[in-house]
């Protein structure tokens, strides 16, 4: 199964869930994203996956060719967020696939979530890791996004306005 595309159709229940009093249910591990379109300049706000370290939040987007919205930050450029029933402002840029910290954010991710890897057709053995073929599938079929929180501009609501 396509978890990507399953999870895909469910993205306006998931929104409406991550700005409302029960996103507990979800913030975990999910957060909204809006993007402005570099080219159209419109607007528009996704949930997605992260992990947070500090002010630090890296989001991984699986089937990365099937999707438009992480090539925004091939230039870094600001965005908004919603995470856990706040509303955050940072900067996104793309991580490059041939570098260590594009390795080090898709071990991570891989090491809290192992599942995901079968997301790009590999096999994830925590304390074993990835060998060099599956790391350039991944490579081919990832997009790594960091954003760096904007100090100061975290703003608790009662749930995060799109």
């Amino acid at each position: 199964m396509d978890v990507d595309r399953a999870v895909g159709r469910l993205n306006p229940a998931l929104a409406w869930i991550l700005r409302s009093p029960l996103h507990g249910l979800l913030s975990r591990g999910l957060m909204l994203l809006t993007v402005t379109g570099r080219r159209s300049g419109r607007r528009y706000t996704i949930p997605v996956g992260y992990q947070r370290a500090g002010d630090t939040i890296t989001v991984l987007a699986s089937k990365a060719r099937r999707k438009s919205w992480w090539r925004n930050f091939r230039t870094p450029a600001p965005v908004e967020l919603c995470v856990r029933g706040r509303s955050l402002h940072g900067q996104a840029r793309v991580v490059p696939p041939d570098t260590r910290e594009f390795r080090d954010a898709i071990d991570a991710t891989f090491q809290r979530l192992p599942w995901l890897a079968r997301q790009f057709g590999v096999e994830y053995v925590r304390g074993r890791g990835l060998d060099e073929a599956a790391w350039h599938r991944v490579a081919e079929d990832a997009a790594v996004v960091r954003i760096a929180i904007r100090e100061g501009r975290e703003v608790p609501t009662s749930g995060c306005v799109g």
